[in-house]
């Protein structure tokens, strides 16, 4: 009897034990481990490929949610408008973690608005040469700078109860081909340099979510890399979370199953049914596998109370303006004064200001999967009239052409010997031109922006492409250019030839061929294209531009000050192909113009790291290093030409005076065809390269300029006798206005027993300080701060010795020195 009555005990207690996922009270791992034994192997399998483009699938017997995600580091960008932050490097250009934190806060209440789980930010790839098509979203060349404003950056993110994810690892550091180069190096550049910020979102940020990358690294792609994914990450840094691919960067399912791959995004394409049942049977790889791919997903989803607590997206969104606020924080934090010949800050005596550019009246962005559409935004052009209202504002418009100008008076025709000006166009309701187009109709030209519903017979909003045929027939013998703008893919043909080709995923981007054309010949073209998700964008224009600065000019001679907005854009520099390091055509040309027309010129730069300054530098007054700055953008700048605001931003990477100058010039690109990239300068990147090189840049590593000046004072050093040290100095004020200084700290061990890098950022903090007023600033520095990677130890350590403690403004401005003697 007694064990017939514990029996039924147990079979009535199972039921409740078998369902504790549903429990909020129990651990997360109780919950992780019961609702997975209620899994199907099918479930399982289907859960680790991604759902609808942005989601993790529901399985609604289990109660388990649909997990939304979205894109980026500069804003939520994918469910309609919403706050634009800053590019990533600006962020990092305030050395600020504190405005770090406030901004990962905002993205968490931006995502919680949204009903978004999942935010894809940030990025922390080292910005290896300034052509990189996705510095911009990243924070700098110097991993420590990199680490500890993304840890912030997460903390802020995730205190809202929204997952970050850091990405995209790793080494993705350039654009160019990247889902087939390969980033090699050996173990000790990828300890240092590449893979630190990555640890710090891991050990001391405890992110949630890791991207993997779509390059290769040491020949195996980032994907399926078990060296990094389970070796470094899983199981050296103990990382518990979601390792997920990056959109389309799976490519092989079972070998991503067996590296370390979690869940396949945007969809199980590879790690799926078909590749991975027969793996299974012929036990390639085990069911306890998959086990621990779901209960990583499951640990993240009970962790952070997705489970328990329905996340709902706020209708009709609106404009936030607490994150508003941090975005103009961040820009004013963020901009980097470069160059200043007593030209700023602009002078009530400043009565007429002409502004310049193709930038000047836009909301400069970088392009790509990060790019965000504000509800509003303030252009440089409406923050200079805004802080300066005593002035007159004379704005140049189109002082530079714009293809999608010339795009309805392009010299198109709908057949050979035709005299009907006009395209043919077929829409298909699909992304790859399949079957019967479901409209078929005559356009005048091809010139498309749609924010929505595109008014197409059967095209919606998303997932559609289209084919537009004809020819192109010049009066004139000549050489012309073939644009074409898209977001997102598109590829031209002229007379069967592939001349451009864009097919991908990406913002809006101009693309052009130059092609001599003769006189009254057909040349036919066709232009194909799709549109996936978000804004869609497609134009095309035969033309030739006749530049003609005389109205720049004219403008510039008639004002007391010259604002020339120049630049990249989401056209010019984005994910997907890297960009050039001169700058766009007709830029120079439109700099040095208003320079020789009028002595106080200042440049307000638009990019994401450094550019080929020669031909203009030496000719202009003043220098802003403006990056992406952000909707808030216009006022932040505003303020600071005109002096409201004190510039505090640093360099968060140094700038070569030309391209050859640079540590990666001959090995930055596959030199031999072989998609094999060897980062033959090792640990030499930016500063660790200038500082023992002959080579100087024109602006170095954390360098930036104020209205006022700081006096570094009093260094003191103590240490415990071992790794720990503690720092204490001075910094005065002693300039004429209120500021903010970014204090470096570098470490250098003075007799090394291997190379080591002449000195290496182990701590920063910026400080703000009032006219005349002085702080004492202190800084705790621990073994870590001594440590390099040991090939032979298989591990970071450090060599008994003598180390000198630099303190400065730059890494090329020191300006206290001592020692210290770690056991």
């Amino acid at each position: 009897m007694r064990n017939r009555l514990l029996i039924a005990a147990v079979l009535l207690y199972l039921p409740v034990f078998s369902q504790t996922y549903k429990d909020k009270k129990a651990t997360v791992e109780d919950r992780v481990n019961t609702l997975l034994k209620e899994m199907t192997l099918e479930e399982k399998i289907d859960y680790i490929g991604g759902y609808n483009d942005f989601y993790i699938r529901p399985i609604e017997r289990l109660g388990l949610p649909q997990i939304k995600m979205t894109d980026g580091p500069v804003g939520t960008r994918n469910y309609g408008n919403t706050t634009a932050y800053p590019a990533s490097i600006l962020s990092a250009a305030t050395w600020d973690t504190a405005l770090a934190k406030r901004l990962g806060e905002a993205l968490g209440n931006d995502a919680r608005e949204r009903g978004v789980h999942i935010l894809l930010a940030p990025g922390v790839n080292i910005y290896r040469a300034p052509m990189n098509g996705r510095n911009f979203e990243y924070m700098g060349e110097d991993p420590y700078l990199a680490g500890e404003m993304a840890v912030a950056y997460i903390n802020g993110v995730q205190s809202k109860g929204v997952v970050a994810t850091i990405k995209h690892f790793a080494a993705n550091n350039q654009e160019w081909d990247r889902n087939n180069v390969s980033s090699d190096m050996d173990e000790r550049t990828l300890r240092e340099i590449y893979l630190p910020a990555f640890k710090a979102a891991v050990t001391k940020g405890h992110v949630a979510a890791v991207m993997d990358s779509y390059n290769l690294i040491n020949g195996e792609h980032a994907t399926q890399n078990n060296h990094l994914n389970n070796d470094i990450l899983k199981n050296e840094w103990k990382f518990d979370g979601i390792v997920m691919s990056d959109w389309v960067a799976t490519y092989d399912g079972v070998a991503a199953a067996k590296g370390g791959l979690d869940l396949e995004m945007p969809n199980g394409a590879f790690m799926n049914r078909k590749n991975l049942m027969p793996a299974l049977q012929n036990e390639t790889i085990t069911e306890e596998l998959i086990n621990d791919k779901i209960r990583r997903i499951l640990r993240v989803i009970f962790r952070f109370g997705f489970y328990d607590t329905p996340y709902e997206a706020v209708s009709p969104l609106k404009a936030n303006t607490q994150s508003e606020a941090v975005a103009l924080d961040l820009a004013r934090g963020g901009v980097v004064l470069l160059k200043n010949d007593n030209i700023l800050p602009l002078q009530n005596k400043v009565k007429t200001i002409a502004v310049i550019g193709p930038n000047a009246d836009l909301n400069p962005a970088g392009g790509g999967s990060s790019f965000t559409e504000p509800f509003h935004y303030t252009s440089l052009l409406k923050g200079i009239k805004a802080a300066a209202p005593g002035a007159k504002v004379v704005y140049v418009p189109n002082s530079i052409p714009q293809m999608e100008n010339y795009a309805d008076n392009s010299p198109l025709y709908l057949d050979k010997g035709s005299k009907t000006k006009g395209v043919k166009a077929s829409y298909f309701n699909n992304m790859d031109l399949e079957g019967d187009a479901v409209t078929q109709q005559t356009e005048k030209s091809i010139n498309h922006t749609w924010g929505g519903e595109t008014g197409i017979k059967g095209i919606g909003a998303d997932n559609f492409s289209a084919r537009y045929t004809g020819v192109v027939r010049v009066e004139k013998a000549g050489t012309y250019k073939f644009s074409v703008k898209g977001d997102d893919g598109f590829r031209l043909f002229v007379d069967g030839e592939k001349v451009i080709e864009m097919w991908g995923d990406h913002a809006a981007v101009v693309q052009s061929k130059d092609i001599t054309l003769k006189a009254g010949k057909d040349y036919s073209f066709k232009l194909e294209y799709y549109e996936h998700g978000g804004g869609a964008q497609i134009s095309f224009a035969v033309y030739q531009d006749n530049v003609d600065f005389s109205e720049a000019v004219k403008a510039a001679k008639a004002a007391d000050v010259a604002i020339v907005s120049v630049g990249y854009n989401g056209s010019s520099e984005s994910e997907g192909s890297d960009r050039t390091f001169k700058l766009p055509e007709y830029h120079d040309q439109l700099i040095s113009a208003v320079a020789k027309a009028n002595a106080n010129t200042v440049v307000v730069l638009n990019s994401g790291g450094n550019v080929d300054m020669q031909p203009w530098l030496g000719n202009i007054k003043g220098l802003l290093h403006a990056w992406y700055p952000g909707q808030e953008g216009g006022t932040a700048i505003g303020e600071i030409l005109t002096g409201k605001v004190n510039p505090s931003g640093k360099l968060p990477a140094s700038f070569e005076k030309k391209w050859e100058d640079n540590p990666t010039f001959n090995n930055y690109y596959d030199a031999d065809g072989d998609k094999h990239v060897l980062y033959k300068e090792g640990l030499d990147i930016g500063y660790r390269y200038y500082d023992h090189s002959d080579v100087k840049p024109q602006f170095p590593f954390g360098f930036g300029l104020s209205y006022t000046t700081f006096d570094y004072t009093d260094m003191a050093i103590t240490s415990n006798g071992k790794t720990d040290v503690n720092l204490t100095f001075s910094i005065e004020n002693s300039g004429d206005y209120d500021g903010a200084e970014v204090a470096q700290v570098y470490v250098r061990q003075v007799n090394s027993p291997v190379a080591r890098p002449v000195k290496e950022l182990k701590a920063f903090t910026k400080v703000m300080l009032k006219k005349d007023e002085s702080k004492t600033v202190t800084v705790q520095l621990d073994k870590d701060a001594f440590s390099y990677w040991k090939d032979d130890k298989k591990a970071f350590g450090y060599d008994a010795g003598t180390f000198e403690i630099l303190v400065g403004s730059s890494s090329a401005d020191i300006k206290l020195k001592g020692t210290v003697t770690v056991k």
